[in-house]
């Protein structure tokens, strides 16, 4: 075999082992080839350069122990001198309250609270998220996504030390076999007891790539069953909301169709109320994924993973615990409230029918 020409990888070979049985090809293919963008990989795997067993695959594809993977070559382009590689944009201190952070450890996962302000991982404009600065501060680590929480979301994270362990829990997502609640402060007195909110949900995309979410038939199933905790008068409720279903920015906007936005939410909520929860002290979206549990795919125990409510959250509720009484929520009119016309039916407790999907972005 010739030696590859400089700046490109060789072709080679690579055989499936028990750990990587049952992987996509497309990720397979991207830890290969690390850095090289996606959009180049999926070109390669149109062309048919990449091969399984000798034949033409696609990226959904799964492979199997024993299996054979042609890895094309590539041509890798070196980044500009001033370009650093993404580990070392990760600020140490950052690296060491994450690791502080870890709420559950063993050696196949871990559980993160990730701070509120923290994107799961990088994208567009953003050089670093709470996935690249776990595997800058464990850099001999596997470390992947599990699911997804929004940027302004805290609390549970899900993080998966072992393939074969990713693949588990991602099966277990597939079948919505995970007992996920947040807890919410919420616009008004919430005056339907235990609720379930059963509506369709579509996400669009608007000037500027800007992507919302909304209620809207022909829209994806989506359940969010809301539980009161705690009143503070007529001026917002705290609730436990449990997930039976998935969906991008799901509690929020159904929250909203209830006429009881969440506190701090800057898209799908009152900016009249937000102000006013800015003087108690709240600068942030009120939502925390505060529990997480499971039935162990390989050990085949229940576990249950909860993460503390976050010291600037517990200072608000204590805030609204001593304001006076009487007063009422600033913003939308009383008369769109959960109680009134905004609130869905109830409808039966069945789980509806999902496809797959990476994981939730609430």
């Amino acid at each position: 075999m010739n030696p590859a020409p400089e700046g490109r990888t060789a072709v080679r070979s690579e055989v499936v082992g028990a750990e990587d049985a049952g992987s996509r090809v497309d990720k397979l293919l991207a830890r290969f080839l690390p850095g090289v963008p996606r959009t180049r990989l999926f070109r390669m795997l149109r062309r048919g350069e990449v091969r399984l067993n000798g034949k033409r695959v696609s990226g959904e594809a799964r492979v199997a122990e024993g299996d054979v993977l042609r890895v094309p070559p590539v041509l890798l382009e070196p980044p500009p001198p001033s370009e650093e590689k993404p580990a070392g944009r990760v600020p140490t201190r950052l690296q060491e309250s994450l690791q502080a952070a870890i709420i559950h450890e063993d050696p196949r996962l871990l559980v993160l609270n990730k701070p509120s302000g923290l994107a799961v991982h990088g994208g567009s404009g953003i050089g670093f998220g709470a996935i690249e600065a776990l595997r800058a501060a464990r850099p001999e680590e596997t470390l992947e996504l599990v699911h997804r929480l929004d940027r302004d979301t805290s609390g549970c994270l899900l993080v998966a030390r072992k393939r074969s362990m990713l693949r588990s829990l991602h099966a277990l997502l597939r079948e919505e076999a995970f007992d996920k609640r947040y807890l919410a402060l919420l616009r008004g007195k919430w005056e339907l007891g235990k609720k379930l909110i059963d509506a369709p949900l579509r996400t669009d995309l608007r000037v500027g790539g800007e992507r919302t979410v909304r209620v809207a038939q022909g829209g994806k199933a989506a359940a969010s069953e809301f539980r009161p905790i705690q009143f503070f008068g007529r001026l917002a409720t705290l609730v436990e909301v449990r997930l039976m279903t998935g969906r991008t920015h799901q509690i929020r906007v159904h929250a909203a169709h209830a006429g009881h936005q969440v506190a701090g939410d800057e898209k799908y909520g009152d900016k009249e109320f937000n102000a006013q929860m800015k003087r108690f002290g709240l600068d942030r979206l009120f939502l925390h994924a505060h529990s997480i549990g499971f039935t162990d795919p390989e050990k085949q125990v229940d576990v249950s993973i909860s993460a503390p409510l976050p010291d600037e959250l517990k200072r608000a509720l204590d805030a609204l615990s001593a304001a006076p009484k009487g007063l009422r929520p600033a913003g939308a009119s009383t008369g769109q409230s959960a109680a009134g016309r905004s609130a869905p039916p109830d409808r039966p407790s069945r789980r509806p029918r999902t496809g797959t999907r990476r994981g939730p972005r609430t």
